[in-house]
C-alpha cells in the first residue's frame, strides 16, 4: 500500500470531494468512477457537464465570475465595443471601410481586364497544352 496516487487522481479526489452529488450518481448506479474521471480529465471542472452536480451557491458564484470576464470571446468585446461607439462614428467607419474596399476592387478589376487585354490570343492558344498541376517535376 506504498503506492501513492497520480497526482491527477488526487485532484480529481478533490473535485469530488466539492461536489458530493457525484458520489450520490455513482452509488446509484447513474454513472461510473471511469467515465467521471475521463469526463473531467478531458473537459475540465468548468464544463457545463458538471452543472447538474453544482451546488446553487457555486452556480451563482460562477456566473458573476464569468460575467466579469470574457466567457464569450471576441464577439463579446466586438459587441461591447459597438456600443460604447457612437451612431455617427459607426456610420463613418463603415463608409470609410465601404470606400476603401471598393477601390481594392477597382484595383483587382483593373489588373483582371488588363490581364486579359494584353495576353492576346497567343496565351489562349497556350493555355490547354499547360500542365494542370500546379508544380512541376523534372527528372536529374
Amino acid at each position: 500500500m506504498g503506492k501513492s496516487l497520480h497526482p491527477k487522481v488526487k485532484e480529481f479526489k478533490g473535485f469530488v470531494k466539492k461536489h458530493p452529488k457525484i458520489i450520490k450518481d455513482v452509488r446509484n448506479g447513474d454513472a461510473n468512477w471511469q467515465d467521471l474521471f475521463e469526463d473531467w480529465y478531458l473537459l475540465g471542472e468548468d464544463d457545463t457537464r458538471w452543472d447538474k452536480y453544482r451546488t446553487e451557491s457555486e452556480k451563482e458564484n460562477e456566473k458573476t465570475s464569468t460575467n466579469s470576464e470574457s466567457k464569450g470571446g471576441w464577439m463579446d468585446q466586438v459587441g461591447e465595443m459597438v456600443k460604447k461607439m457612437d451612431a455617427n462614428q459607426l456610420q463613418q467607419h463603415i463608409n470609410s471601410l465601404s470606400e476603401a474596399l471598393g477601390t481594392v476592387q477597382g484595383v483587382l478589376s483593373q489588373f483582371q481586364s488588363g490581364n486579359n487585354r494584353g495576353s492576346g490570343t497567343a496565351t489562349k492558344t497556350e493555355a490547354p497544352s499547360k500542365p494542370s498541376h500546379p508544380f512541376s517535376f523534372r527528372k536529374d
